[in-house]
């Protein structure tokens, strides 16, 4: 965390306020020595986010505008004191030296328990993506996005057999459920069999690649590959289960099953809130005001195989609040101790208001960025169908511009991490050959490439009006994202300023988020902006698929990527070759093959490098968090998400 000495009195000033917040306040924390967290399982895999409707409530909530002005912030301020009186009301306030703070994961009632759901809301508990919340659920394994590796959680290790169809995983033996059982490879078989019975999207999703999930004794499961002519489909896929799947007790399940008659929306639909889980935290308090887990002080994780003590804290909370404005208030307060929002010229927090506020960088982007919202052009649009106006769009916009205003700095340049395929992240770039696609570079806000790029290609403003047409019509669009996010939006404004320097037309057009999926997952835009996966085990991979995936662009309602529909024989095939690719070399090629494709057709173009989770600390009642450069290899995962839980066991209260 940052040191400075004015950060540091900040510090003792705000703690000093917090004693009264904690006054009459009953038990302590659950600290003591710390213990060594589990290795990192010695093999390699890989998972691919299925971004589903559930997930981008959550990134419109996140996305919301941030409100500037003065007056905004002071009536802002009334109303969150007059929440926090109420809620203290109503009996079920938790003592503040117990408690842990979130912002930015729930924005509404929890309305489900339920990991089969597909219209749940329960950003607290249910995220099950490249790094899964593991606060109530667990998965078999923690994805850790610093070092790209598959730390142990209910299984201890995994391994493939030689032609990788068949995945074994031994599974710990003292992980138990919260009503004392064991948890057995009977469970793991019929979680996965249960998904499929009744085609919740992992379920749907997964047995497309898996053939079957078996128990094979008490704490051995075998998990089989889906062939074709010899070869596993896709064994990336397969390991993906390891850490995005939620562990359910079969006998819990089947409960479920006979309660609903084992109709297949009857038990997606069921709430689960007599549910059975594996981990450290269970549901409290879910109203509209607040939503609170409790530690299960009998979780099977204080043995020694696992973390050997409790997390710390005894409470996980989340106050609802209605937008990021209320959100970055509580935080300023010291009402929330993890924030995930984008907080805009975040560094002012600290440098001017004299916060004891951090984030994972003490300069800027400040964030641990791995994911790049992008730019679709629909490519089945008369002029977008062509590539000399798409990449002649993307050379001309301002990134820039972008990086400095819509995202205040919180991203680094494309002159740092020229464009590609992956990401900025070290364990992705290593599959580039930037030497060998450096010529498909363009510079920042190129307008003169630009429109030499549309003269050359014979696609001029005939008419004088401004405006170049294709086939005798002009070249007008309309640049999408949703109302509220206000980074993006200023985004697509930016871009629609380039399209005019180059005489194309580009209008912006912000819908109600429901209508922007709408259009965004049936095709019907003109350019839309979404975000590829974030770090994850089957990363570059899952970018690959979701820039270029013929798979993807054929759903009916697409989620996953190629919302533009471009398709592209070489790279389908290399698509085809990823999955079951070992060799490093091989792997490299294949990636800048992609790369080059991406830089020259420009299907899509990412405008920005983004954090997975944004993710900022007050550390006027909790501290120690993770930090780049504390050593700790515990990635900045808001302490709920993939191996990022380990930084629950290593919270300190302030003194």
């Amino acid at each position: 965390m940052k040191k400075n000495l004015q950060k540091v009195m900040s510090l003792l000033c705000v703690s000093a306020i917090s004693l009264s917040m904690i006054a009459g306040c009953g038990g302590g924390n659950n600290g003591g020595t710390t213990t060594e967290t589990p290795a990192a399982t010695t093999e390699e895999a890989s998972t691919e986010t299925s971004t589903e409707a559930a997930d981008a409530t959550a990134e419109e909530s996140t996305e919301a505008t941030e409100e500037t002005t003065e007056e905004t912030t002071e009536e802002t301020t009334e109303e969150t004191t007059e929440e926090t009186t109420e809620a203290s009301a109503d009996g079920e306030s938790t003592p503040r030296n117990e408690t842990l703070y979130e912002a930015g994961q729930q924005w509404g009632t929890i309305n489900d328990w339920n990991p089969m759901s597909a219209n749940s809301n329960n950003g607290l508990a249910l995220s099950a993506n490249e790094s899964a919340r593991e606060l109530v659920y667990e998965t078999l394994f923690m994805f850790n996005s610093l070092d790209g590796k598959l730390y142990p959680l209910l299984g201890s290790e995994y391994s493939w057999n030689d032609d990788q169809t068949e995945l074994t995983v031994k599974l710990n033996p003292d992980a138990k459920w919260s009503d004392g059982s064991a948890f057995t490879a009977e469970d793991v078989a019929y979680t996965y069999d249960t998904h499929v019975k009744y085609q919740s999207s992992q379920g749907a999703d997964f047995s497309t690649y898996v053939d079957s999930v078996e128990a094979v004794d008490d704490s051995t499961v075998l998990i089989k590959a889906k062939v074709e002519n010899g070869v596993a489909v896709n064994p990336l896929k397969v390991t993906s289960i390891l850490n995005t799947m939620y562990m359910m007790q079969k006998a819990y399940l089947q409960t479920v099953e006979e309660r609903n008659g084992e109709d297949a929306d009857k038990v997606k639909q069921d709430t689960m809130e007599d549910l059975v889980h594996t981990g450290p935290y269970a549901p409290y308090i879910s109203n509209d005001q607040k939503a609170v887990l409790q530690r299960d002080d009998n979780y099977w994780g204080q043995a020694d195989s696992m973390w050997g003590k409790l997390p710390v804290p005894k409470y996980i909370a989340h106050t609802i609040y209605k937008d990021n404005a209320a959100g970055q208030v509580a935080l300023s307060q010291g009402e929330v101790d993890v924030c995930q929002q984008f907080i805009t010229d975040v560094q002012n927090l600290w440098l001017e208001d004299n916060l004891p506020i951090s984030t994972w960088l003490d300069d800027a982007p400040y964030g641990a960025c791995e994911v790049m919202p992008s730019m679709f052009f629909n490519t089945e649009r008369e002029g977008l169908d062509q590539k000399e106006v798409r990449r002649a769009i993307a050379m001309a916009v301002d990134y820039e511009q972008i990086i400095a205003s819509a995202m205040s700095g919180q991203s680094p340049t494309f002159a740092e991490y020229p464009r590609s395929v992956v990401g900025p992240t070290d364990g992705e770039r290593k599959y580039v050959d930037f030497d060998a696609i450096a010529d498909l570079q363009w510079d920042n806000a190129d307008v003169d490439g630009a429109n030499k790029l549309l003269d050359d290609a014979g696609i001029v403003d005939s008419d004088g009006d401004g405006i170049r047409e294709y086939n005798g019509k002009n070249l007008s669009f309309k640049a999408e994202c949703p109302t509220g996010w206000s980074d993006w939006n200023a985004s697509m404004e930016i871009v629609a300023a380039a399209g005019e320097k180059i005489g194309i037309d580009i209008q912006t057009y912000f819908p109600e988020a429901s209508s922007f999926y709408d259009d965004m997952t049936t095709c019907n835009f003109d350019i839309c902006m979404w975000s590829t996966p974030g770090a994850g085990v089957m990363n570059p991979y899952s970018k690959g698929m979701f820039y270029f995936s013929e798979e993807y662009a054929k759903l009916a309602s697409n989620w996953s990527g190629n919302f533009g529909h471009y398709m592209n024989d070489d790279a389908e095939k290399i698509l085809e070759a990823l999955p079951a690719e070992t060799d490093e070399a091989k792997l490299k090629e294949y990636y800048t093959e992609l790369s080059r494709i991406l830089l020259d057709e420009c299907p899509a173009v990412a405008l920005m490098y983004r954090p997975t989770l944004f993710y900022a600390v007050n550390e006027s009642v909790w501290t120690n968090y993770p930090a780049a450069d504390d050593g700790r290899n515990i990635p900045p995962t808001d302490c709920t998400d993939g191996y990022g839980i380990a930084a629950l066991y290593e919270l300190e209260l302030v003194e």
